[in-house]
């Protein structure tokens, strides 16, 4: 049995039969449940898993993204771009594919949402994952240069071999780390020409521009594994677009990312003596001002957190009831800490020495006593 993360790779049969029945009620056209059910149930019971078609990985990714809450106001998540690239194992191409997906994710500004879907969990050969938060991020260094938040993230991949450029900078974009159970954890670099960045200026304050900031236009989401019907897809990487707040508010503005905010304060003149004169606050109301000014300059997508707050509220009030059933995307605890430190592995020699066929016996005898009662 592989083990992942200190957990086996198994099979929620509950959850595959459940999702199968709520992708036949949404599509009457595909007839009727029951043919398909025995069908999973045979191949679970052959092999410990079973693969989707290629409709029932569409619905699934759209209904997990539209789930999510990271669904921002206006994706069209029924039309919502999918690719289908299960076969794709080896770190090098899933590195190539997340290129590519953010090239196509760029498109010129006019950001388009996507998921990429590589393969997934099995019980014989566990899917590749990613290491890296969102696909394109800063370094942070000891001295206090660049985003702070991802300082260990960097040491860790300079420590695997990568080499930051020899002036580092505030905004020097990390390397892409994926992992597979054959060949560990790879470096690859992003190449630079699609790595679409705003610099940012304010549409009254003539000294912005001089601060020196600027953001990536996608906020390319990456460690997060994607749950079907039983099925775990550990890296689905996917896109929406930015609320200005995150870059603003989280990215720019505070202390544990780039500490914009005292600059920018102590340029407007505000007393910075203490919290109490509410000079952070200003100073954030102004960087977010910033931030969609610029992007709307550049005629790159973005929304605002206000837009985006009745957007939310609207999504509460009509979520579904939680339930094992429903796909979902899922950032378990040890993904975190790999997208903020650069490890632990997702997997360890101990696990690889273990992998074995999944024995499919315990499976059958279950669907067999499903099935009679």
């Amino acid at each position: 049995m592989t083990v992942v993360d200190n957990e086996p790779i198994t099979l929620d049969i509950d959850a595959a039969e459940g999702f199968l029945r709520m992708f036949h009620i949404a599509h009457p056209e595909a007839g009727p449940v029951g043919p398909r059910l025995a069908e999973v149930r045979d191949e679970i019971a052959e092999t410990g898993t079973y693969r989707h078609t290629t409709a029932e990985l569409s619905y699934g990714t759209r209904i997990a993204l539209r789930d999510s809450g990271w669904c921002t106001s206006g994706v069209p998540w029924r039309r919502l771009k999918v690719r289908d690239l299960r076969g794709y194992r080896n770190a090098a191409a899933v590195a190539g594919e997340c290129v590519e997906h953010l090239r196509l994710a760029t498109n010129g500004g006019e950001v388009r949402p996507l998921v990429t879907v590589f393969a997934p969990d099995t019980p014989t050969a566990p899917g590749p994952c990613i290491w890296n938060e969102q696909l394109v991020r800063y370094a942070g260094y000891a001295d206090g240069t660049g985003d702070r938040r991802y300082a260990a993230f960097t040491e860790a991949v300079r420590g695997m071999g990568w080499r930051p450029p020899e002036r580092p900078g505030r905004f020097d974009v990390l390397p892409l780390v994926v992992e597979t159970a054959h060949e560990g954890p790879k470096l690859f670099t992003i190449p630079p020409d699609v790595v679409h960045e705003v610099c940012l200026e304010h549409p009254e304050l003539p000294w912005f521009g001089s601060l020196g900031l600027r953001w990536h236009a996608v906020p390319l989401i990456t460690n997060m594994k994607l749950c079907i019907g039983g099925v775990t897809y550990p890296a689905a990487p996917f896109n929406t677009w930015f609320v200005g707040s995150e870059v603003g508010t989280r990215s720019l503005a505070d202390e544990g990312g780039y500490g914009a905010a005292r600059p920018v304060a102590e340029a407007l003149g505000l007393d910075t003596s203490a919290e109490r004169t509410l000079w952070r606050d200003r100073a954030v109301v102004e960087l977010n001002r910033a931030v969609l000014h610029s992007f709307d300059l550049a005629e790159v997508t973005i929304t605002d957190h206000h837009a985006e707050s009745l957007h939310r509220l609207s999504w509460l009030r009509s979520r579904q009831r939680a339930s094992t059933n429903r796909p979902a995307f899922r950032l378990e605890a040890s993904a975190a800490r790999r997208a903020r430190t650069g490890g632990p592995a997702r997997f360890s020699n101990a696990a690889l020495e273990t992998t074995r066929p999944h024995s499919p016996g315990r499976l059958a005898e279950l669907l067999r006593r499903r099935a009679e009662g």
